[in-house]
């Protein structure tokens, strides 16, 4: 069973920076594609940004150009730095864990996730 736990969430003016950390069982980690998806109140989950095996990255409009997805093989851990943060990024983040050959940025197909990590961002 995969275990996603995430971190490094909190409170940030607009155009401040975050990173979220996300552990990923070894198994998962090397084997699974990984993402990061956001859900803020009233509003349905959406994709921020994927990883596949091979580190190919996949970004939504909303946050390209400043935000980066990453991950650390030592650690495998899956990483989200989150710049030129805006009001409009505010929402939980969770990281997810699924099997495909590219890293999609639908939610309903990702099998394991995280227990989410808030990030609100101030006007």
């Amino acid at each position: 069973q995969a275990q996603l736990v995430e971190s490094g969430g909190g409170s940030v003016q607009a155009g401040g920076s975050l990173r979220l950390s996300c552990a990923v069982t070894r198994y998962y980690y090397s084997t699974y594609c990984l993402a990061w998806f956001r859900q803020a109140p009233g509003m349905e989950r959406e994709g921020v940004a994927g990883i596949d095996r091979t580190s190919r990255t996949t970004y939504s409009d909303s946050v390209k150009g400043r935000f980066t997805i990453s991950k650390d093989s030592g650690k495998n851990t899956l990483y989200l730095q989150m710049n030129s943060l805006e009001p409009e990024d505010t929402a939980m983040y969770y990281c997810a864990a699924g099997r495909f050959s590219w890293a999609t940025l639908s939610p309903s197909l990702y099998k394991y996730w995280g227990q989410g990590t808030q990030v609100t961002v101030s006007s």
